[in-house]
Parts: structure tokens; C-alpha cells; sequence
């Protein structure tokens, strides 16, 4: 499967006048653009295949796991929404690592679909802030907004 990424990164060139905030996001598109342009590459066994023998980590796991991660710190604690689905009815009281266990029955389409969508959401969420002096209206590890 490839992965073309330049309708969905149009502009992936760092402007090096820009400020904080394009300089921000500029870094954040680029770190996507590479998650999705590598993990796109792979075949859904190559996605699903342990990198390293101490670890149950596979790419496939690793790139789900950041799909949540955009979810929960843009979505839950920078724009104080509620997760969306998949997270929302996932096991994580009883799967604490469902995000990174549950890759396994996913397809590389999916999971690029998956973090796509959340990469959006994310990008969404960015835009409504007026400023990155913002305070997040949810906690980060248990300290005050």
C-alpha cells in the first residue's frame, strides 16, 4: 500500500521566518507526515511483526498508540472534549494497553485511517486556540491546567 501524503500534508516545507505557533505545527505535520509515509510502506504482516525481541511493540502498535495520543492529549485535555470512538468504548480499565494490543486485528489501511482522523481532529482542535499561552481545561498528569 502506498501512502500519498501530499493531498493530506500539503505544505510540508518549514517556513524559518514563521512563528512559534506555524513553527509548531510545521514540526507536528512533518512528525505525522513521516509516521504515515513509512507505516504506509509496510505489508499488514510487516505492520503486525514484533521490531524487537524484548518488546510486543509492532509498527502497527506503535502507530495506533499515537492515533490515542493525538485523541486524548488534543482532543481530552487541550480541547476538553470527549474521546471519540475507537477510544470511547475501549477496555482500558481492564486493557490499560488495549490501544497498542488491539493493532494486531487492524490492517495498515485501517490504522492510516485511523490516525489520519486523528491527526484532523487534532489540527482542528489547534486552530480554535487563540493562543498557545491557552490554558488546556483538563489536567496533565494530575496537575492543575
Amino acid at each position: 500500500m502506498s501512502v500519498d501524503e501530499a493531498q493530506f500534508y500539503p505544505d510540508l516545507d518549514a517556513d524559518a521566518d514563521a512563528d512559534e505557533r506555524t513553527t509548531l505545527s510545521q514540526f507536528l505535520d512533518q512528525y505525522r507526515h513521516r509516521v504515515l509515509t513509512r507505516f504506509g510502506r509496510l505489508t499488514d504482516e510487516q505492520a503486525q511483526t514484533k521490531s524487537l525481541p524484548a518488546t510486543d511493540l509492532t509498527p502497527g502498535a506503535v502507530v495506533k498508540h499515537l492515533a490515542h495520543m493525538e485523541d486524548h492529549w488534543f482532543i481530552a485535555r487541550v480541547g476538553g472534549g470527549d474521546l471519540p470512538e475507537p477510544w470511547a468504548s475501549a477496555p482500558f480499565d481492564t486493557q490499560p494497553e488495549w490501544d497498542l494490543e488491539s493493532a494486531a486485528d487492524d490492517t495498515v489501511g485501517e490504522i492510516v485511517e485511523l490516525y489520519r482522523a486523528a491527526c484532523s481532529r487534532s489540527r482542528g482542535v489547534a486552530s480554535q486556540l487563540p493562543s498557545l499561552d491557552t490554558a488546556a481545561p483538563r489536567p496533565s498528569f494530575g496537575k492543575s491546567p
